[in-house]
């Protein structure tokens, strides 16, 4: 398979019978079943056939329905599991990589795992497990604490963000939001540019608001990847209790696609992100993912990264990197304040631009 057909739905969630499959006692509405045949039938006339599946709140860190439809996927499939990190088992880590685990998820988002105080230590217990298995960690938090958050750039594994960030009603150019873009310029943080609808009053919206996606492809789009997130789960607003069914959103799966290439303007940069970049990120064809470490340059102070942290060493290129030009800026300095840029110059000492500035 080649061009479209391999592309990737980076953030997926497979759910089955509560009967099979139970669910929290604390969840927050009744997920139906959302199953695998489904989403691949959904996903075939888009020419998506690789998915990474994300696992849900509902099922805590029970990862049965997850690793099952790992299996089901084989190569196909890479997922993004849940543990407790006190209670997990380096034997129990290795099975789950060789079923295709390569990502541990912390939610501070959902009503069952918001919890604003809980970032440093949460995510450092889980990036400790992370790192030592050669994964990334996916967050979701709210853009108040993500701007906040210096942990996550100066982290010495990958991250990734969910949803655009959850950037809310932020703009780009809000204290908050550039904060997460200068979270997003750093070489081992990673941006899903999934559900549009969750940083909208629209619930049905498809489509990326032009802003955000300008600014975050100029920070770094060689580090984004896009994600349906179907089934599409209610919003907060719409869960009802664990005994109420929750309706997922009615969106047309090509709609999603067809409106993210449109967004993008370009079929090159459509490539990038939902072919290219999830092969990197996630090892489907036999790439090599990024490891623990990942920083290849020091850090400006000032950007919500300790310019002291080791991940702030700069560090060899991989060979891999070198040969896909993966290899990143440095920064240069820095203007004073929290809100303003880092500065940047790639490898050739070229300046790159700082947010809101146009690429030469």
């Amino acid at each position: 398979m080649t061009g479209k057909s391999m592309r990737c739905d980076s953030h997926v969630h497979v759910v089955g019978p509560v009967e099979t499959y139970p669910q929290l006692a604390t969840r927050t509405y009744l997920a139906l079943p959302a199953p695998l045949e489904e989403l691949s039938r959904n996903a075939a006339p888009s020419g998506v056939s690789r998915f990474v599946i994300v696992q849900p709140s509902f099922y805590g860190a029970d990862n049965t329905m997850l690793l099952e439809s790992l299996d089901a996927l084989g190569s196909r499939g890479r997922g993004v599991a849940v543990i407790d990190p006190a209670r997990t088992s380096k034997s129990m880590l290795d099975r789950y990589a060789a079923r295709g685990v390569c990502g541990l998820r912390l939610n501070l988002y959902s009503p069952m795992g918001n919890s604003g105080g809980r970032l440093a230590r949460d995510f450092s217990a889980v990036a400790a497990v992370a790192g030592a298995m050669g994964w990334h960690v996916e967050v979701i938090v709210p853009i108040a604490i993500l701007a906040e958050a210096g942990i996550l750039g100066h982290a010495e594994t990958t991250v990734v963000i969910d949803h655009y960030g959850v950037y809310g009603h932020s703009t780009p150019d809000s204290a908050d939001g550039r904060a997460l873009l200068d979270l997003v310029a750093v070489p081992h943080v990673w941006m899903k540019l999934s559900a549009p609808y969750r940083v909208s009053d629209d619930p049905l919206n498809a489509r990326p608001d032009p802003a955000w996606l300008t600014a975050i492809l100029d920070r770094g789009r060689e580090r984004c990847v896009w994600g349906s997130d179907w089934p599409h789960t209610p919003g907060h607003d719409a869960q009802r209790g664990p005994d109420v069914a929750g309706i997922y959103r009615p969106l047309p799966y090509t709609r999603l696609v067809d409106d993210f290439i449109s967004a993008l303007g370009s079929d090159e940069l459509g490539r990038m992100i939902m072919t290219d970049n999830p092969a990197r990120l996630y090892g489907f064809g036999g790439l090599r993912r990024p490891r623990s470490t990942p920083c290849n340059f020091r850090i400006a102070s000032g950007c919500g990264v300790d310019a002291t942290s080791s991940s702030a060493k700069q560090h060899r290129p991989r060979r891999h990197e070198r040969k896909a030009g993966l290899v990143l800026g440095r920064p240069t300095g820095h203007s004073g304040s929290r809100q303003s840029a880092c500065r940047y110059v790639d490898n050739a000492g070229r300046p790159m631009p700082a947010h809101g500035e146009k690429t030469p």
